[in-house]
């Protein structure tokens, strides 16, 4: 997320998660299965597996699912084994992007990630070009009327919070990634909501997007990438100014 935009921007994922919302369920129950095969089917020692329940729970995905999914990664099987990945790619109107996948056939996903980034508009970077744009940080979105300013801001500072910032209609606070969960922890304790709440790759530098071409181009990239079976998470620096949603 990036600039002014981030409130119109989650609202925006949220209805696209309604409209998606086997898809969602099924990428989420396949890192909760590759999460548990990894780690192990208990949260509490699985910082993996913490990070997809949290996931599941913002996207309100069945608890039977989530256990179905756990189990699958817990009961043995065919011993196939998973790498993490991670693409750095330019799109259209020079955006960039990072795109985190699981594969268990790097070779597969290489070729069709190739396929995919044709077909759309976009191109591999060299290793650091995209990555040295974003950091990675806990970032927490609660809504701003939900909640006092000062209490919320207080409350999150005290818990490990490296900054707070107050939007027109938001309050976002970022972490360090080894501080998110505490912080997390500290408003679900006083029963505040996030809108949204991850360790996520931000962007230090973002590219305005503006004109209907550009935002149709870029979108299409990132929703082709985001239907992508091997991917987990997409993130960019792509700034859609004049979205208006």
């Amino acid at each position: 997320m990036a600039g002014h935009n981030k409130w119109s921007k989650i609202k925006r994922l949220k209805g696209t998660a309604d409209a998606k919302r086997g898809r969602i369920f099924a990428k989420l129950s396949r890192e909760i299965t590759i999460s548990s095969k990894l780690g192990g089917g208990n949260p509490d020692m699985n910082p993996r597996l913490r990070m997809a329940l949290l996931k599941c729970r913002e996207a309100n995905m069945p608890s039977d699912n989530i256990d179905r999914a756990i189990k699958k990664g817990t009961g043995g099987g065919d011993g196939t084994s998973f790498d993490d990945l991670t693409y750095e790619v330019y799109g259209p109107s020079g955006v960039a992007i990072l795109v985190e996948l699981t594969t268990d056939n790097r070779n597969r996903t290489a070729a069709e990630m190739r396929s995919l980034l044709s077909k759309n508009g976009g191109s591999i970077a060299t290793l650091g070009a995209v990555s040295r744009l974003f950091q990675r940080k806990g970032q927490l979105i609660v809504a701003g009327d939900t909640v006092n300013e000062d209490e919320l801001m207080e409350l999150a500072l005290e818990a490990g919070a490296e900054d707070f910032r107050s939007e027109p209609q938001f309050y976002e606070i970022l972490t360090g990634p080894a501080d998110f969960e505490s912080v997390y922890g500290a408003l679900e304790a006083r029963a505040i909501k996030c809108e949204a709440a991850q360790v996520t790759w931000l962007p230090t530098l973002t590219v305005p997007v503006t004109d209907p071409e550009s935002i149709s181009a870029v979108s299409r990239l990132i929703d082709a990438l985001e239907d992508y079976d091997d991917v987990k998470d997409v993130y960019t620096n792509a700034d859609f100014e004049d979205e208006g949603v």
